[in-house]
């Protein structure tokens, strides 16, 4: 029951909020050095809409393999830039052992990257490093493991590979956190976020990380990568080009392939306005003297109603600038003004205006953007929002 009226009072509360955006435009905590937007901002831009269709990729995907011979030309080649002597076949794109790695044509960094595989049949009696042996390897430097790893008795004594390369293995790096496999012969699914490291003046500021479902499971959670791709050796992160081929690694198994899409995500460390990772106070400032200055042109100084007075409390969570003050300063000492010359019946009918500027005036002495005795009319709203 608490829960239910918990809920209830949230809905109750934005819905409040959202009915009166016109005029009480304060609600969460303001912006600050390191976020241009205040929490529940609606000057924030709004997301744009990507269609999710049921079994198809997402609109904003990149389509890398659809099952067609088209695809794979427009697409993939080999390590020289030459056409790929992976085949198509029966729909599947399929490795040819021997032909080296397949490899993106075009470049990317950050990715969410989706493909669907199996281990053929035949390697389901195979073990260790040789049954069904592949590999995703985001930017041609790091490497998720694909291999013939289904394993259902923990018991039996049969030849496995070591835990950082069985399937969905940050290989060389990191076991997944569970064994998600699905028996040879069945597809089964990654879907890996890859985040690359970050540089400064030839430092790793970040070592980046990759995430990585395997047939829906969670199974590496936001892995911080400890160096490159490699066998038996440890080698260190090393800086490289912010855009570089993915590849599908040919280990000497032909493994099949289908439903293959990537869509590029922006680096974390791209978001320089309003995070307290990579925020930069000059980026910061500069989008918040945009978006106070869009505000104060909405504003009309010659009229000191509820709905400028907020207008104007909204600019200061913004920018201080002295125009925006002397501004403020006035809205408020006509609104107050007006406030105190209304007979009982008048100010009764505008109690909802009263408490709602009043709140206005409290998340900005609550994040210390003014002080509680900076404008007089707050203390009016006070006195007749405590009046019945």
């Amino acid at each position: 029951m608490k829960t239910k009226i918990i809920l209830a009072y949230s809905l109750a509360a934005f819905s409040a909020v959202a009915g009166e955006r016109g005029i009480f435009g304060l609600y969460g905590d303001t912006p600050d050095a390191k976020h241009a937007w205040a929490v529940h901002d609606f000057n924030r831009p709004y997301p744009k809409q990507v269609e999710t269709p049921p079994g198809k990729p997402p609109s904003d995907a990149i389509v890398l393999f659809d099952g067609t011979q088209k695809s794979v030309d427009e697409n993939w080649c080999d390590r020289k830039g030459n056409p790929t002597k992976w085949r198509v076949k029966d729909g599947l794109f399929v490795c040819t052992p021997g032909s080296g790695l397949a490899c993106t044509k075009r470049a990317f960094g950050d990715a969410q990257f989706h493909v669907e595989w199996l281990s053929p049949v035949a390697d389901a009696k195979k073990h260790g490093q040789l049954g069904g042996n592949s590999g995703v390897i985001p930017m041609g430097r790091y490497e998720i493991q694909i291999l013939n790893s289904y394993d259902p008795d923990p018991s039996a004594d049969v030849e496995r590979n070591y835990p950082d390369g069985i399937a969905a293995s940050v290989y060389a790096q990191n076991p997944p956190l569970v064994n998600a496999s699905r028996p040879a012969g069945v597809w089964q699914t990654y879907d890996i976020i890859f985040h690359q490291p970050i540089w400064k003046d030839g430092k790793v500021l970040h070592p980046g990380t990759v995430t990585v479902l395997h047939n829906g499971v969670l199974v590496q959670d936001a892995w911080e990568l400890e160096g490159m791709a490699t066998h038996r050796v440890r080698i260190p992160l090393r800086q490289h080009a912010t855009k570089l081929p993915w590849m599908l690694q040919d280990h000497g198994d032909p493994v099949p392939f289908r439903n293959i899409w990537i869509r590029e995500i922006p680096s974390r460390w791209d978001n320089t306005t309003h995070s307290e990772m990579s925020a930069k106070e000059e980026d910061v400032r500069s989008l918040r003297d945009k978006t106070a200055a869009a505000l104060f042109a909405k504003i009309d100084l010659n009229v000191p109603d509820a709905k400028n007075v907020n207008g104007i409390l909204e600019v200061l969570s913004y920018s201080k600038k002295p125009e925006y003050l002397k501004a403020a300063k006035s809205l408020c000492a006509g609104y107050d003004a007006w406030l105190k010359s209304l007979p009982p019946d008048k100010l009764a009918a505008n109690k909802r205006y009263i408490d709602g500027t009043l709140k206005g005036f409290n998340v900005l002495i609550r994040n210390k953007v003014i002080g509680a005795n900076d404008y007089p009319l707050r203390a009016t709203l006070e006195q007749f929002s405590k009046q019945k």
